[in-house]
């Protein structure tokens, strides 16, 4: 048993006594395909090492015990209580809620959970915590969703209670992952193939800006409506379009002048981000890493011009990995922007002068040094031995 569990473990014991069950539930990196989800296109995640560990049982009361162990705060709701507030326990009355919508019987839980996710790092703590609690209670209720059925459940409690209109990505990925592979996600039909990771040639390496610029949630829902409003124009002309999975850049470029210019960008960033997807898993399974890491620097350029969810710090960590091709194969912010991490693979042997390199010059620009993270990719959620 590691040392979190048994912290879990203990807390949950002076809190509430009995015998739980513990739940292991990932936070995820995205190696490619960022903003792609909920465009019904093709994401590259895997579940990573920094966890959450949950520790539940029912207890017949009708009440809901929450109890987060890293943050000293406890919150009791009841069942019939469950609607959108402001806190953390705001995604467990949601992932609740969408037992309750699917006939699911409750009888009331408590619970104590804490991880190791950093927070603010873009590792999507909100989806590792939905599913791990979505998980639990699955197992405790003897409810049979399927794991997918869990991720829809997970999606909803960040839509409807939180107020973040997310793809599919981050919660399938925190239920599908496996070690040492990342998925090929198709977002369309929410089914994966795995892609074995070559970690013995690269170390994956996240840099934290250590900053949040607290536009996430609102420029994320902005971007989704501007792509949005790039397929319900380009559909005057082709009907047959759903999302923008099915333009091409022909029917983008014909279809520029019945778009703003930020629509415009917007979608073309997505089209090209599709097909960059794709293409890294071919490149990944034939072991080409340069190619990948080629197309990481791209992403980050779309991101950067197109998108236009980077930031000044993420940047220059990223060009800072970009000058130096002798220790980084490739580099782009990862997540949902304006802060958070880069994602850099990292040549073999090459980690401390990275880090020392990539330290020295973000000093130089905001007096500040980012936090490092080796990142292992991992099992996805599971229940361990308690």
């Amino acid at each position: 048993m590691t040392v979190l569990q048994e912290k879990i473990l203990r807390v949950f014991r002076e809190r509430f006594g009995g015998s739980p069950i513990l739940v292991q539930s990932p936070g995820r990196i995205n190696l490619i395909g960022e903003h792609v989800d909920y465009n019904g296109g093709f994401v590259m995640p895997g579940a990573v090492d920094k966890h959450f560990i949950f520790a539940a049982t029912v207890n017949d009361t009708g009440k809901c015990r929450i109890c987060s162990a890293d943050l000293g705060e406890q919150s009791e709701f009841g069942l019939d209580e469950l609607r959108p507030g402001p806190k953390w326990f705001n995604y467990f009355m949601g992932v609740l809620d969408g037992f309750q919508k699917r006939q699911k019987v409750l009888r009331g839980l408590d619970c104590v959970f804490g991880g190791t996710i950093p927070p603010g790092g873009g590792l999507s703590s909100s989806a590792a915590l939905c599913c791990g609690f979505g998980f639990a209670i699955n197992e405790l209720t003897n409810s049979s969703l399927s794991r997918l059925d869990l991720a829809l459940v997970a999606q909803r409690a960040e839509h409807e209670f939180a107020g973040v209109m997310c793809g599919i990505m981050d919660q399938y990925a925190s239920l599908f992952g496996q070690a040492d592979s990342l998925l090929l996600l198709d977002c369309r039909s929410n089914t994966h193939d795995v892609v074995p990771f070559p970690s013995e040639k690269c170390t994956v390496i996240l840099a934290d800006t250590k900053v949040k610029h607290f536009l996430t949630s609102s420029a994320y829902n902005d971007r989704r409506a501007s792509c949005e409003e790039g397929v319900a124009k380009l559909r005057q002309r082709h009907p047959e379009i759903q999302s923008l999975r099915d333009v091409s850049l022909e029917m983008l470029s014909k279809g520029q002048s019945l778009l703003t210019a930020d629509v415009y960008r917007r979608c073309h960033y997505i089209v090209t981000e599709m097909q960059r997807t794709q293409q890294a898993s071919a490149s990944l399974r034939a072991g080409n890493l340069n190619e990948v890491g080629k197309m990481m620097f791209e992403t980050h350029e779309g991101l950067r011009t197109e998108y236009e969810v980077s930031c000044e710090e993420l940047d220059v960590l990223e060009g800072t990995a970009r000058k130096h091709p002798e220790l980084v194969i490739g580099a782009r912010m990862m997540g949902g922007g304006f802060g958070g991490c880069t994602i850099n693979l990292v040549r073999p042997g090459a980690s401390e002068n990275f880090r020392s390199l990539v330290s020295m010059e973000y000093f130089a620009s905001f007096r500040n040094v980012p936090e490092f993270y080796t990142m292992t990719l991992a099992q996805g959620t599971h229940r361990v031995a308690s």
